[in-house]
């Protein structure tokens, strides 16, 4: 067995694997009293961004903020985390006359994220010294004692060490470092340096060097079988190795470094073993804590070590099976939910799972039913923050992605893009505004979101509209004698909970790369609130007005009290929530799925050199990939996806880069470097989903390139002979795109970190079933929701007895894929002084 970190593996491929995979979800809040810059450049004077590292790689950026010393980010981020890590680190750039200068940075070690899980800290700014920042790499030590006899017959003791190699060294200007290593024997009253030859354009540099250092014997020096050093001498020496990248003209660049300390050989005559490159000095540290000012940050760092697919059977089992249970409140999925009623978390894997397995729709209508019966006015229907509400949301989220796409991107961009005032509050009036040149600019951009909402239905997702369908159904049932419930109950999520909120915060569902600016967000959230009044159901004609407390919002809405909106709204409904079924319009074609700034490989180009590389603008729609010379120009060239045969990582010996992958479709490879891992991961996974279907698709190819007429990865002769390494699994839908195994892995800890309630609620349950009624600890008895006692106590007696299951296969597979101390799974995490 092994262990391996991925982004993106499917739990079908190997049974014989734990797999850890990592995820860092959060937002970028603002900063506060930065520290002014001297000079006649202050940085109030100066806009601002921040960014997010893994060690030293970049992976996020804010767009640039406002001129001040306290600016706002408003940034929410997600990402899969493809690799091992040790820091965390978020930066604050300032722009100056002629680039941009760090402000300040918070570094957190991995190992301490959970502290700050799910809730917003203020973090104070540490200084950023380019030799104390933190670096990805590991190097590979080995140091031993010998004893000599002197020419003068004395005996002392050598020391040798020997640099094997390094792994992982970062990029220096987007291409593998030219390293070479330092190696020094650090006592009290001596430093004796070495240094290796330099390795030419390798994250991964093979050393195999070996240094001798001489250590002085005391005379009162006696053979012994093993070799051993004084007390007085072991305690104060150590080995410090540290990683520069050759600048040649330019000033070597600090890589890391790791000390170790000699008295380790007291006990081993030979030590062998990786070491984790650590900043210099530990960092340096700031004497005053809010001399650069903080940050506020929201982090969830999440990791899951999935075992084998067979492991999850019996879970698994238990929650599909979670829509037939009768009552619903006593399914596992329902339990679930009930115990993590505060964690909004826990119902997403509930739903990925349920969404795979085709068992979505019936679960949710059984929810959805269990609330219906528990609200007694029909207008308050489906307003809560309910477990039918959050799975809804969540589907909504999931499935309606490429919806919003086709519906509200254009228009958003167009507001964001020509930006016209729109402000109708008297009092937040700019000087020389126009308030009714502001109200007719407003009432244009609402008409043509309105629009674009209610002419959509043809491209509402199949599976949504299932769900709308049932929702209707069920309230109109519920309350018989209201002919508007059947409305509302569908307005109540696809306006208020869907469209509204993407409106609202459209960079939160990737219809905008970033926080809109202050003035555009102002237009946004006074369209997204007019939208939820126009798709709103209640008495639609006479009680709209009333849900605006702001008089200019009355007197602004007045102008859509129209019987077409009504009608538009009302036929718009039907259509997502009827039995007709819906074919795609193809008007998804055009829509951008991603795009960026890349380096691409010229093609046919038959040497390796930095000239064959060049800066290109890279654009995905569900047709076509193409690259441009700059974002707006004509493309290049374009490659239409139907011709896309594989989409698989690059080896970075092919052109000592890190982060490349490749298109392989009808003509040569398009070789592609994208800006960092996270990047590279979502590049690979957008262009595989979208050929997944493609006729052709290969099952082999060759992750290196075609040079000097062989292959570099198999040193095969033939350019088009057959790959040396079979292609990834591609999911074919939707469904097959969930990572079951993962979502099994994260219910697995949400019941296994509350087990404290699932007791409360086992004992409820006993209780209740013995006296008839919760007789002891009404408080937390009342948190659950159990309609049939003696059914809810079976199905946690199952959950206990599945979870005990699971933790013991944790423990047993877990103990056999545990690497070693010291090995490259599992290195030391060496001092830093």
């Amino acid at each position: 067995m092994y262990c391996t970190y991925t982004a993106r593996t499917m739990a079908e491929e190997d049974d014989t694997r734990i797999r850890i995979l990592q995820s860092l979800r959060g937002k970028i809040c603002q900063a506060k009293n930065l520290s002014p810059f001297p000079g006649p450049n202050r940085l109030r004077d100066q806009c601002t961004y921040c960014t997010i590292s893994l060690d030293q790689e970049e992976v996020f950026r804010t767009k640039m903020s406002e001129k001040n010393l306290s600016p706002f980010y408003g940034e929410d981020f997600y990402f899969e985390i493809p690799r091992p890590f040790q820091y965390l680190s978020f930066y604050v750039y300032a722009k100056s006359v002629f680039s941009y200068i760090p402000v300040g940075k918070v570094a957190i070690r991995k190992e301490d994220l959970y502290k700050f899980s799910g809730k917003e800290h203020w973090f104070c700014l540490q200084p950023v010294d380019p030799n104390s920042e933190v670096q990805v790499g590991k190097v590979h030590l080995e140091m031993r004692l010998n004893e000599l006899i002197t020419e003068n017959g004395s005996v002392c003791q050598q020391l040798v060490v020997r640099i094997i190699e390094c792994q992982g060294l970062p990029l220096i200007n987007g291409q593998s470092c030219d390293s070479y290593a330092t190696v020094s024997l650090v006592g009290p009253a001596r430093s004796d340096q070495k240094k290796t030859k330099v390795k030419k354009k390798s994250s991964d540099p093979q050393f195999d060097e070996v240094f001798y250092f001489e250590v002085t014997r005391s005379s009162s020096y006696t053979k012994k079988s093993h070799f051993q050093v004084e007390e007085e001498d072991i305690e104060k020496l150590e080995i410090k190795v540290d990683l520069w990248n050759n600048g040649n003209l330019a000033q070597d660049v600090f890589l890391g470094e790791t000390r170790v300390s000699v008295k380790i050989l007291r006990n081993d005559s030979i030590h062998r073993a990786w070491y984790l490159l650590q900043p210099k000095g530990n960092g340096t540290k700031s004497s005053k804590p809010d001399d650069l000012g903080s940050l506020r940050l929201n982090v969830t760092y999440t990791e899951d070590n999935v075992l084998p697919s067979v492991c999850y059977t019996s879970l698994r089992t238990l929650l599909l099976k979670s829509p037939e249970v009768k009552p619903i409140s006593a399914s596992a999925a329902h339990i679930l939910g009930d115990i993590c009623r505060e964690r909004y978390e826990a119902v997403l894997p509930v739903v990925r799972l349920l969404l795979h397995h085709n068992r979505l729709v019936p679960f949710v209508s059984a929810i959805a039913e269990l609330e219906l019966l528990q609200t007694q006015e029909a207008n308050t229907i489906f307003r809560g923050n309910s477990l039918a509400t959050r799975c809804i949301d969540d589907m909504m989220k999931i499935v309606g992605r490429s919806y919003l796409n086709v519906t509200l991107k254009p228009v958003l961009d167009e507001i964001c893009e020509s930006n016209k005032s729109c402000e109708i509050d008297p009092v937040k009036l700019k000087e020389g505004d126009n308030v009714e040149v502001n109200k007719e600019n407003l009432q244009q951009y609402v008409q043509k979101v309105f629009s674009s909402i209610t002419q959509s239905s043809v491209s509402c997702p199949p599976l949504m509209c299932d769900v709308f369908r049932s929702l209707r159904q069920m309230a109109s049932k519920r309350f018989p004698n209201d002919p508007h419930v059947q409305y509302s109950a569908v307005s109540s999520f696809v306006f208020l909970r869907f469209f509204a909120v993407a409106v609202l915060s459209p960079h939160t569902f990737q219809l905008r790369p970033h926080h809109p600016e202050p003035e555009i967000a102002r237009t946004l959230t006074l369209i997204s609130k007019t939208i939820q009044t126009l798709g709103s159901w209640g008495s639609l004609s006479k009680n709209k007005l009333s849900s605006f407390k702001e008089s200019y919002m009355y007197e602004f809405f007045k102008s859509f009290q129209e019987d077409k909106c009504i009608e538009e709204v009302k036929k718009f409904l039907d259509e997502i929530s009827s039995n007709v079924n819906k074919e795609s319009s193809g008007v998804e074609d055009s829509v951008v799925l991603k795009e960026g700034e890349v380096h691409k490989r010229a093609q046919g180009r038959k040497r390796i050199g930095k000239k064959n590389f060049k800066k290109r603008w890279l654009r995905v729609t569900h047709r076509e990939l193409s690259y441009h010379k700059h974002r707006g120009k004509e493309a290049l060239c374009i490659i239409l996806v139907k011709n896309i045969v594989a989409v698989e990582k690059l080896e970075e010996n092919a052109f000592t880069r890190k982060n490349m992958f490749q298109v392989i479709h009808g003509e040569k490879p398009l070789y592609i470097q994208a800006g960092n891992c996270v990047e590279a991961s979502e590049w690979i996974e957008v262009l595989s989903q979208l050929s997944r279907c493609n006729p052709g698709r290969l099952s082999t190819f060759h992750p290196s390139a075609y040079l000097s007429g062989s292959w570099l990865c198999c040193l095969a002769p033939g350019e088009h002979l057959p790959g040396c390494k079979p292609c990834s699994t591609v999911p074919v839908n939707i469904q097959l795109d969930i990572d079951c195994d993962r979502e099994i892995e994260r219910i697995f800890s949400l019941f296994s970190s509350n087990c404290s309630k699932l007791q409360k609620m086992e004992d409820a349950c006993a209780t209740i079933a013995v006296y008839q009624g919760p007789e002891k600890e009404q408080e937390d008895y009342s948190l659950f929701t159990i309609q049939d006692p003696k059914e809810t106590f079976r199905t946690i007696q199952d959950i206990r007895q599945v979870l005990d299951h699971l933790q013991e296969q944790h423990v047993i597979i877990g103990s056999s894929v545990t690497a070693q101390y010291g090995s490259l799974d599992n290195p030391i995490v060496g001092k830093s002084s």
